[in-house]
Parts: C-alpha cells; structure tokens; sequence
C-alpha cells in the first residue's frame, strides 16, 4: 500500500481543489442592493424582504401562488405564422425567440391557465417581461382572445397580470394590430356581464398600456410599477419641463385616480379573492374558502329540529306548613 499516493495525494487534492457553488443562491435587490438568500426570496414572492421592493417573478410562479394548492391548467394558444416580416436587426428574429426560449424555458411571452382562486374558478393570464421585454406581438394578441374566449365559454372572469415594454418591432404593424384585437377581446367580456381585473406590474408601458391593460372593471397595481406609455424621459425631452416625482409610478396614479388599489404581491391573492367573488355577487371570501366539511361530521351532527331537548327539571317538593 502506497501511503503517499493513497491517502496524501487525496487530502492534498481536496484542500487545493475549487470547490463548486451554485451561482444563483443569492439575488441581489435593484434598489436597496441587499443580498437575498433564494428560498427567503422565494418564500416572499420575489418582494425584498429588506425594502419591499418587487422584483420579477416568471408567470408560472406566480400562478402557484394564485391559484388554490398552486394547481392550474394551462390553455393551449393558436401559434402565429413564424417572422411573417423576415426581420433582421443585428440578430434574425428566429434566433432572438430561440434565445429568449431557452432563458425563460416558455414558448412565447404570454401565459394563459384556468384555476381556482378560493374555490372560484378563474382565467388568468401572466405576461413574462424575461421574455423579450415583454412585448406584443401576434401570440400575445391570439393569448388575451383566446383567454377572453375561455372566459365567455366557461363563465369565470378573467384576471390579467401585464408586464411589457409595448409592441414587439420585429413583427412591426401586425404588433400594433393586436392593439384593437386584444381591445375587442375585453369588449366579449363586458358583453358577457364577465369581470376583467387588471395587475399592472412593473413595468407596463407602450401599446399595451394603450390598450388591454387599462380596460380593466377593476385596476390594480403592485408598489412602485412603472406605468405609462411613453417613458418619462421622452417626455421630459417633449414638453421642455420637469415632471413630478414618482411621475408614472404606481402610487402617483393611484392618488390621480387612474388606479383603484396598490396591493403588495404577498397580499395579492386575498385582496383578488374578494373582489373576484364581491363582482360576483358569491359570499365572503373568508367563509368562501374554508374547508369542505367531513361527510361523516355531517352526519352525527344534529340539526336544531332534531337535537334532544334538555331534560326538565324535577319538581321540588314545597315546605310543610
């Protein structure tokens, strides 16, 4: 037995060797720049458990956060022609889906599933800002019609979360075609009597703004998104004039009442739980989603008509005069 090459060589190799980390167990916040250990991050829907601050969160986790038991089914959306417009810029777009594909693991920027949400069932549809900012294009179009159409053939609402920086330039006036598209969609709901509530999240601008995701029965934001369609800086540039602070962002339209509520995400699910069953006219959201009742429970209970009725009490004997 060699001692040198046996037992010396493995514990030299062990102390000079690197060893491996995962890269991606910490998350460093955008705006207080404290580092989030990734299950806390998690645990807290991407919301920085330091400042609050909402960081992205991919479509899929957020719908296991909606949706009861984070069970959904997703909904099949009709795929468009492929670069109908042969775009090129420095990248074919082919290669730019690919890309954005094989980082986000999604087929295209629009998420569309149906669920419950305390025991009332829903359609909901997430876009994914990771997923080439975002941006309209023909399957975002053909996903709000076909959510809106899931919506009007099963009898639920619709509940939207939109993250985008406006229309996709490589499919040029077929994007912005989705604008009075995805407007006639909502109109089916109205026409339905269906509610539309609306998450904007961080960031919504462009023509998406100008459309679908202002056309909510119900408008809600989270803290701090950037809503707007064209940025403040261009603005600024436009108009030769300072604008306010906090202009665009969500709790400035809120106090200017383009706005009905600021809710943070871990507060989200309750708070679209009431007000889904509230424009539905269903019962409380508390008693709403309590558990099912045991059968068996049921059936020793006794009903106030046949529970036994306490015994009388005797007689006393009155006192000899």
């Amino acid at each position: 037995m060699n001692w040198i090459t046996n037992y010396m060589r493995p514990r030299i190799n062990s102390i000079f060797s690197r060893r491996e980390m995962p890269e991606n167990l910490w998350t460093k916040c955008d705006d207080c720049g404290s580092m989030l250990f990734h299950r806390e991050l998690k645990e807290n829907l991407n919301v920085c458990t330091s400042c609050g601050h909402h960081l992205h969160i991919a479509p899929r986790d957020r719908f296991k956060a909606l949706f009861d038991g984070g069970a959904f089914s997703e909904v099949t959306v009709p795929a468009p022609k492929p670069d109908p417009l042969h775009f090129r810029d420095q990248k074919r777009y082919p290669d730019r889906m690919k890309a954005a594909q094989k980082a986000t693991g999604e087929k295209e920027a629009m998420l569309v599933a149906t669920g419950e949400i305390g025991r009332t069932s829903i359609v909901a549809a997430a876009q994914d800002f990771s997923f080439m900012a975002g941006s309209m294009g023909m399957y975002v179009g053909n996903a709000i019609i076909k959510a809106a159409e899931e919506a009007v053939k099963l009898k639920r609402p619709l509940i939207l979360f939109s993250a985008a920086g406006g229309a996709r330039m490589q499919e040029g006036i077929l994007s912005l075609m989705q604008m009075p598209r995805t407007t006639v969609a909502v109109q089916m709901l109205k026409e339905a009597g269906l509610p539309y509530i609306v998450v904007l999240t961080h960031p919504t601008t462009g023509g998406v703004t100008a459309s679908y995701a202002m056309l909510g029965d119900v408008q809600i934001a989270e803290p701090g998104a950037l809503i707007c369609f064209a940025g403040p800086r261009v603005i600024e540039q436009t108009i030769r004039e300072k604008l306010p602070e906090g202009f665009q962002r969500a709790e400035y339209l809120l106090d200017h009442g383009m706005l009905d509520r600021v809710t943070p995400r871990p507060q989200l699910r309750d708070e679209l739980i009431s007000i889904t069953r509230m424009l539905l006219g269903l019962s409380p959201a508390v008693a709403g989603d309590l558990p099912a009742p045991d059968p068996s429970e049921l059936s020793d209970a006794k009903t106030p008509d046949t529970a036994e009725e306490p015994p009388e009490a005797e007689p006393q004997a009155k006192p000899a005069k």
